[in-house]
């Protein structure tokens, strides 16, 4: 009998995960405690994948072979800790994919920065004419563009809950932008789970692999030692023994494997994270083999990711910037460090643990006011109602934004860079970023 495929999740990795599975003959079952999107539901359909919505059938679950599920179902959910407790096996979308595939895998993860560092550097192999795929928590699903026919590369963005359940799955290229506190509320409120989890991303690496990661990050530095991995690839703000780019004089300097240097006026990307992620970006394609020729030029034509310090309008002599993806801490650390003025910076949504002291000294000197957004902002009043800094709560983006209007003074910035997840308020960060823009363009 063909084994049988449950997959937990019906989205855009479960059912990319269960068309690959059914092509592959296997006996597929898609599992949904929520409703399943209709185009997902078409999708398996048109595939002859069975599936269920709103709730788990425990029997048809119980019976599989193994077990694929979608990285926002946590290992607490109850039908995850019956399958774990039947001994069958629990993998992710990605591990799956990567079993039927040859190419190559350019892997990025990190607490900030893996989003732009991907698209940007999909954007180079894509420029240089490769045969190239954007996958993972961004762009499509690695098993649905298996299924459809594969590619030479793969450039995937992997968070720590896809790496959690990752076995055999290898990266070619294993990019790590940084690790500083996210998601503790996912990992025990034990920091050092979420560092267990980010350095997977190095299992199966062989000696003729990369990794690409940055040298300054005092977490990285002391948890190395202790795995194996590919070659090394730092990267680092000064120039360092053994960096493989760093900065001098006003350019990014390349070292290996191919020599070479590009302006920093030149980089699409502005403030020091995008410096960080052009590098990043920069050594991933060296090493692929890119010619430095098409890496220069294609680091100057990047767009930007949209939701990431994204520039929204001007309005009455004020920039209102979209910076919603900054769902941790650090993320909103290095949107302020950016900030030339005045700013009003948005706060607020679903905590994860936060600890708010990392932002303190930057509000401190750059915020003019600070705009609380969530449906309950009692933890940010106890953190900065002691600043001196004008304060005030909303719980729409309407009345939000109408609140920065009244607030910012000609020359200062609206910045939205929430530190927090957006599932109290809106569908996701991405629907949050949408409002914001919706509002401030009809200021």
């Amino acid at each position: 009998m063909e084994k049988r495929i449950v997959i937990l999740g019906g989205g855009e990795s479960g059912c990319g995960a269960a068309v690959l599975a059914k092509k592959l003959g296997f006996d597929v079952f898609v599992s949904d405690f929520g409703a399943i999107a209709d185009k997902y539901k078409q999708m398996l359909d048109e595939h002859e994948v069975a599936w269920e919505e709103k709730r788990h059938s425990e029997d048809i679950i119980l019976s599989a072979g193994e077990v694929i599920k979608s990285p926002g179902i946590p290992n607490e959910a109850p039908i995850v800790v019956k399958i774990a407790e039947a001994g069958i096996p629990i993998i992710s979308e990605i591990e799956f994919a990567g079993r039927y595939t040859r190419a190559k895998m350019v892997c990025v993860t990190g607490s900030n920065g893996k989003t732009t560092t991907t698209s940007l550097i999909y954007h180079i192999f894509r420029e240089a004419g490769l045969d190239v795929g954007l996958a993972g928590n961004i762009g499509r699903s690695l098993a649905l563009q298996v299924a459809e026919g594969d590619r030479d590369y793969y450039i995937v963005e992997l968070s720590s809950f896809q790496l959690d359940n990752m076995y055999e799955f290898r990266a070619n290229v294993a990019v790590l932008m940084n690790i500083t506190p996210d998601h503790l509320d996912r990992y025990g409120y034990d920091m050092q789970n979420y560092i267990d989890a980010k350095l997977r991303i190095l299992q199966n690496q062989r000696p003729e692999d990369a990794f690409v990661y940055w040298n300054d990050d005092p977490i990285i530095k002391e948890e190395l030692p202790k795995y194996k991995h590919g070659k090394l690839y730092p990267f680092a703000e000064k120039r360092h023994e053994g960096a493989a780019a760093y900065t001098e004089a006003e350019k990014i300097v390349f070292t290996e494997p191919v020599p070479f240097n590009m302006e920093l006026e030149e980089l699409s990307l502005t403030g020091k994270h995008n410096l960080y992620n052009s590098m990043a970006a920069g050594i991933s394609a060296n090493v692929a083999g890119i010619q430095k020729e098409k890496i220069r030029e294609a680091l100057g034509t990047f767009t930007g990711v949209e939701h990431r310090l994204e520039k929204v309008a001007k309005v009455n002599g004020v920039e209102y910037i979209n910076d919603s993806k900054a769902t941790n801490v650090n993320s909103c650390w290095y949107a302020l460090q950016s900030m030339k003025t005045k700013t009003i910076l948005i706060l607020g949504g679903k905590d994860k643990g936060n600890d708010y002291s990392e932002i303190a000294e930057l509000v401190k000197e750059k915020c003019s006011g600070l705009i609380f957004l969530g449906a309950d902002n009692s933890k940010l009043h106890a953190f900065f109602d002691s600043f001196g800094v004008p304060v005030a709560d909303t719980c729409s983006m309407q009345e939000c934004v109408n609140e920065a209007y009244r607030m910012a003074k000609r020359g200062e910035t609206v910045l939205l860079s929430p530190c927090c997840a957006s599932f109290d308020l809106f569908k996701s960060y991405e629907d949050r970023g949408r409002q914001f823009k919706e509002c401030v363009c009809k200021l």
